[in-house]
C-alpha cells in the first residue's frame, strides 16, 4: 500500500501532494521537509530506492520534476516505479508533454488524473485507455454544464 505520493521542482517546491494515511498537518510538513532534502541532495546517478523509517522511498525525476512514492516495505520497488511512470503518461497523454506549469495551473486535473487512477493507496484501474476516457468523459461533462449554465435563463 502507498502511504504517500509528493510533487516537488528542483528547487524544493512542492506542486502536488496526496496522502494515503491520515497524518496530522504538523507532521505532513515535516515529511515533505525530509523528502525534498533527501531527494535533492542525491547524486543524478544515484538509485531512485530509498529506506526512510519504515517505509520505502521511491522516486524519479521528469523534466524539472521529482516525483516521490512512499510505500510499505514489504512492496515491489519496481512495480511503484512503474506506478510513477504510468501516471506520467497519463499526465503526457492529458496534457501532450506535461510540464511543471501544466501542474501548477491545472492542479485540479492533476489530482482528478491521480484519482482515477490510484484510490486509497492501491492502484484501482491499470488501463490507460479506461482512465483516459474517464477523464475525457469528465471534460465533456464539464463543458456541457459549462454551456448550460452560460445560457440565459428567460
Amino acid at each position: 500500500m502507498m502511504r504517500f505520493l509528493l510533487l516537488f521542482s528542483r528547487q524544493g517546491k512542492l506542486r502536488l501532494q496526496k496522502w494515503f494515511t491520515p497524518i496530522s498537518e504538523r507532521e505532513k510538513k515535516k515529511i515533505i521537509r525530509d523528502m525534498t532534502n533527501m531527494v535533492l541532495a542525491r547524486q543524478p546517478r544515484s538509485c531512485n530506492f530509498l529506506d526512510w523509517k519504515d517505509l520505502k522511498i521511491i522516486y524519479k525525476r521528469y523534466a524539472s520534476l521529482y516525483f516521490c512514492l512512499a510505500i510499505e516495505n514489504q512492496e515491489n520497488e519496481l512495480l511503484a516505479l512503474e506506478i510513477i511512470h504510468r501516471y506520467v503518461e497519463l499526465l503526457d497523454k492529458y496534457f501532450g508533454n506535461v510540464c511543471e506549469l501544466d501542474i501548477i495551473f491545472n492542479f485540479e486535473k492533476a489530482y482528478f488524473i491521480l484519482d482515477e487512477f490510484i484510490i486509497g493507496g492501491e492502484v484501482q484501474e491499470t488501463s490507460k485507455q479506461i482512465v483516459n476516457r474517464s477523464i475525457e468523459a469528465s471534460d465533456m461533462l464539464q463543458e456541457t454544464m459549462e454551456e448550460y449554465m452560460s445560457k440565459p435563463a428567460f
